[in-house]
């Protein structure tokens, strides 16, 4: 009986341990960071490329697929500071409009800097909690190049071929998400955003086009929490 009883009393500790640290799964001065895959996704609407060129001429752009960290501040059981890091991601460059089915026209990287505000819902005890969120991006271009059909094209194309260039620009980035607990230590995060963003690219002779990106962010991983 002694036994018996022992043991019940071991296995009501370890729930109120357990419990304990569910408590805290996501309560504040909580640090989470994960590691996942983010796709970009542009929606692009694209003005026509200035004078001299064909009319109607316009842009798309490929989404991309990369590796991404992320770190999570949890300020008070529900308000949280999020800030996404990884590498550049590559988007090709495509002819639309008069020039659509010329293929790839050029290439460009973009490091995406954001801070995100999130409120989550629910109590730091449950097991999954959805959340809302407001960020600051700016999008940093770089590493763009006209490819030999931008060149075979472009009525101006000059010895060496036509340079491009795409300007850093800043937009507002909300979303949603939705953060689910393992076990105490462990959690998955799927998380999507629209960045609002525009932005113009240059060609080297002096060619601008105006292009709104809006781009979907989908976000996907798995993290610790400490």
């Amino acid at each position: 009986m002694h036994d018996k009883m022992s043991l019940v009393r071991l296995g009501a500790a370890l729930a109120l341990a357990g419990a304990a640290l569910c408590a805290h799964a996501q309560a504040a001065n909580t640090w989470m960071v994960g590691l996942g895959a983010t796709q970009i996704r542009p929606n692009v609407a694209s003005g026509a490329l200035a004078a001299p060129s064909s009319p109607n001429t316009r842009i798309d752009i490929d989404a991309d697929i990369e590796p991404t960290l992320w770190v999570t501040r949890m300020v008070t059981d529900h308000w949280s500071v999020e800030v996404p890091i990884g590498p550049g991601f590559l988007h090709r460059i495509n002819g639309e409009g008069s020039i659509l089915g010329v293929g790839e026209i050029g290439t460009v990287k973009v490091m995406p800097i954001t801070v995100f505000a999130q409120y989550r819902f629910m109590e730091p005890t449950s097991r999954i909690r959805p959340y809302a969120m407001l960020g600051v991006t700016y999008a940093h271009f770089y590493g763009a190049h006209g490819s030999a059909t931008l060149n075979a094209i472009n009525p101006l194309n000059p010895p060496g071929g036509t340079g491009l260039s795409v300007e850093s620009k800043w937009g507002l980035t909300p979303g949603l998400g939705v953060t689910a607990m393992i076990n105490d230590k462990w959690f998955a995060d799927l998380q999507y955003a629209r960045s609002f963003l525009k932005t113009t690219a240059k060609l080297s002779t002096g060619q601008t086009i105006d292009t709104k990106l809006d781009p979907d962010v989908w976000r996907i991983g798995v993290g610790m929490r400490y």
